[in-house]
């Protein structure tokens, strides 16, 4: 987030698009009613009718995977409006010209033909987010997860920039972080192309850096991502694989195909709290502690840095996750000699600026937001301020594709997946807990009134889904929320697994899958074959 949690409770406008705040986020979502109860108002873009509808002076409801379509038509009206930040564009910002000049085909009369969002709709949110004060764009995976889900947060950058909307409190580009400490993850360098702190691999001062840091030769080839490895184990190319506190099994795509891979490798280690469905076909699985039973940080979705304390032992011959990776180091050849995980804490400060005014010390009682690059620097609340790292922001033209697999006469339905309030991820914690159970005891299609009743299914029914990679047989949940057309399956299950079904093409820049549209059918139970 380039804005931080509290600042929420203070716009006037917060344009939501692709995130089911209330439900994946829900003390984010009761930042967000806290600031419609405080005069803010919501823009909500979403196919479906989210809970967070009921809070929105605004709902566009667009089709699935023309987010950019939107965005854009939007933008175009800020032009024609003048709601623009010219002296931002021109202090800050670079290639605008050529980014006005792609908007003029985005007139609001072919957005809406292409987003299904009345032409009236696309200027009220225009005018709204335009004139307001203080507003802000939250997103998550419902932008992420499309084959062109990189030109979508380009669009939304575009749309911040064009307005000055960043630089400044309570405004910004807010992607909300989808489990706990992603971006402490990412931070620490779990992406195949950078060291810790952003630093990337292929940069010899920064190869240079870590090498006398770490006393050990690295490499400077860019890695590969954890989609792009599935069809690597499968083409022979990966042979092992080390899998820590993920369940690709169930929450990648394809499921039948991610399976596949994993039998191929020679070698799979899954290191985990649970015995996972992923963890029952590894060779050796390490059972992990949890986070109460280790001491160390996490890094939450507005970059602050938070202190976390051991308040029990692990059960049985569960370990901490550095303490497993330290022996499996030394046993390897490699000694890494860490009394404490604060020692680690001072390492990262030493080898990246931004977090070396973070110690133990100083969160002892609260966390810091990075940037916090001195010992009494008092942390970042937003980015920005005053400009960007790279001198002037870039303008990205971006323009709309369809998403990959659309619907067809054999395959007539959208189908999207997302989570829901009362369970987490593949379920392989809240699926453990019988009060959760008693809510959300199983998995169901939501499916629009109008198309359960031309195909006669009534609430409760079985019926089959099925797309092109695989079918799964599941409980009809006739409802209102998807519009007529698109159904929606939560991933938690593994008995009806949702991402059996989903398409693994990739976003051909980050690699992401395009988990939020496939074509699908939908039968009732007894018809199947």
């Amino acid at each position: 987030m380039t804005n931080s949690i509290p600042e929420i409770e203070n716009n006037d406008v917060l344009f939501v698009i692709g995130s089911n705040t209330t439900e994946t986020h829900p003390i984010i979502g009761l930042r967000m009613k806290q600031a419609v109860r405080k005069g803010g108002k919501i823009i909500v873009a979403d196919p479906r009718k989210i809970d967070l509808v009921r809070f929105s002076t605004l709902w566009l409801q667009h089709k699935a995977g023309t987010d950019v379509a939107l965005l854009n038509g939007i933008m175009h009206v800020l032009l024609k409006e003048h709601l623009i930040d010219k002296d931002f564009i021109a202090g800050w910002t670079e290639g605008f010209d050529t980014f006005r000049e792609s908007l003029s085909e985005y007139s609001p009369e072919r957005a809406e033909k292409i987003t299904g969002v009345p032409r009236k709709d696309i200027v009220k949110a225009a005018l709204m987010y335009g004139k307001a004060e203080r507003p802000a764009i939250y997103y998550t995976m419902g932008i992420t997860q499309h084959s062109h889900g990189t030109q979508n947060v380009f669009a939304i950058a575009n749309l911040a920039l064009m307005t000055g909307n960043l630089g400044k409190e309570s405004t910004g580009v807010n992607p909300l972080r989808g489990q706990n400490n992603v971006q402490g993850a990412t931070d620490m360098g779990c992406v195949p192309n950078q060291y810790p702190g952003y630093q990337r691999v292929d940069l010899p001062s920064i190869k240079s850096k870590f090498e006398a840091a770490w006393d050990a030769k690295l490499s400077d080839r860019p890695g590969i991502t954890a989609t792009e490895m599935t069809d690597a184990a499968i083409d022979g190319k990966l042979k092992a694989l080390y899998i820590m506190g993920e369940n690709p099994l169930i929450s990648d795509p394809d499921s039948h195909h991610t399976e596949k891979a994993l039998k191929s490798l020679d070698f799979l280690v899954v290191q985990d709290i649970f015995m996972t469905e992923t963890a029952e076909l590894a060779d050796v699985v390490l059972p992990a502690a949890c986070f109460a039973e280790k001491d160390g940080t996490f890094t939450n979705t507005e970059r602050r840095v938070q202190r976390v304390r051991k308040a029990l032992n692990p059960p049985g011959q569960a370990r901490e996750d550095s303490s497993i990776i330290m022996e499996l180091s030394g046993r390897m050849g490699y000694a890494m000699n860490y009394n404490l995980v604060e020692e680690m804490m001072r390492e990262i400060g030493g080898l990246w600026p931004a977090v070396a005014g973070i110690t133990y010390g100083r969160i002892e009682k609260g966390g810091l937001q990075w940037p916090c690059p001195t010992l009494d620097h008092p942390g970042t609340p937003y980015l920005f301020k005053g400009g960007f790292p790279r001198g002037k922001a870039s303008f990205t033209v971006v323009g709309y594709e369809p998403s990959k697999e659309l619907p067809d006469k054999d395959y007539p339905f959208v189908l999207t997946t997302g989570r829901q309030l009362f369970q987490y991820h593949t379920g392989s914690m809240t699926r453990k807990v019988k009060e959760l159970n008693a809510v959300a005891p199983e998995a169901y299609v939501e499916i629009n009134p109008a198309d359960a009743d031309s195909m006669k299914i009534e609430d409760g029914d079985v019926v089959s889904v099925s797309s092109r990679r695989g079918s799964v047989s599941i409980k009809a949940r006739v409802s209102e929320r998807p519009p007529r057309g698109m159904v929606f399956i939560p991933f938690h299950y593994k008995e009806a697994a949702a991402n059996v079904l989903t398409n693994p093409q990739l976003d051909p820049v980050c690699k992401i899958p395009e988990l939020k549209v496939c074509a699908v059918r939908i039968e009732p139970a007894s018809a199947r074959p």
